[in-house]
């Protein structure tokens, strides 16, 4: 009877952390949709986007009424019960992502054409890969428990705010050379905030991943940037 439940426990913990990895995959495709939509134009991206967001809407809803019901049914208690609480966080964060990818979405259909200067174009393309890339290694480590990973992720989200902190002192200097830049350049502003965020959620998802396998949330601040490039020491979100 006991191998029964333990074995029907993992079988449903671990449906649950496929949900979950299905939820990121479709939050990273997002995100990755939202941008080529703005560097090309794409509308017919940019709607998919917009389109696709009551799906990860409703994995969010899902993955919380699953998770709740399994503590319910099993309670589970150290490891598995974090790993089952940090869950319902990370679709959070998650959730945020699809968010977050849909306002890029709706900002390329009101610029409605190409990036034109070929420095932003790259600038916005080398955010976006990083943050993608973050994203990506959060959830491995989320998903997989992995410490090491999740240790790569939070050291490395300062070049996330050093990127942004360059894409934005160069959008500003367009929009001081020519006033005629100011709106497409407004809007590639808030992109870029937009993905920076996205950084954010995925060095939360590490620091979840960490406290699921250690029981201990990041104790250290995160070393941050503001706009002009100072530095700043932003204390851990409570996840």
């Amino acid at each position: 009877m006991t191998k029964h439940i333990v074995t029907a426990f993992d079988t449903d913990l671990r449906d649950l952390l496929l949900e979950l990895a299905q939820m990121a995959g479709w939050a990273e495709r997002s995100v990755e949709l939202a941008v080529d939509a703005l560097m090309t134009g794409a509308r017919d991206e940019a709607e998919r986007v917009i389109a696709d967001d009551d799906r990860v809407d409703e994995a969010d809803r899902k993955i919380e009424s699953d998770a709740v019901l399994l503590i319910a049914r099993r309670q589970p208690m150290g490891d598995d019960l974090r790993v089952i609480v940090s869950s319902m966080r990370v679709s959070q964060d998650l959730e945020r992502v699809g968010d977050l990818a849909k306002n890029i979405a709706k900002r390329a259909l009101i610029i409605d054409g190409t990036i034109q200067q070929r420095t932003l174009a790259h600038g916005v393309d080398s955010l976006s890969r990083l943050v993608l890339g973050q994203l990506k290694r959060s959830i491995e480590a989320f998903v997989e428990r992995d410490t090491a990973k999740a240790e790569d992720v939070w050291r490395h989200d300062a070049e996330i705010d050093a990127l942004y902190t360059s894409l934005f002192r160069e959008l500003l200097t367009y929009m001081m050379e020519d006033p005629r830049n100011i709106s497409s350049c407004t809007h590639l502003l808030f992109c870029a905030k937009n993905l920076e965020r996205i950084g954010d959620h995925a060095t939360n998802i590490a620091e979840r991943a960490i406290y699921t396998r250690t029981g201990e949330m990041m104790a250290v601040n995160r070393p941050k940037q503001d706009e002009l490039g100072t530095a700043v020491s932003e204390p851990n979100r409570p996840n």
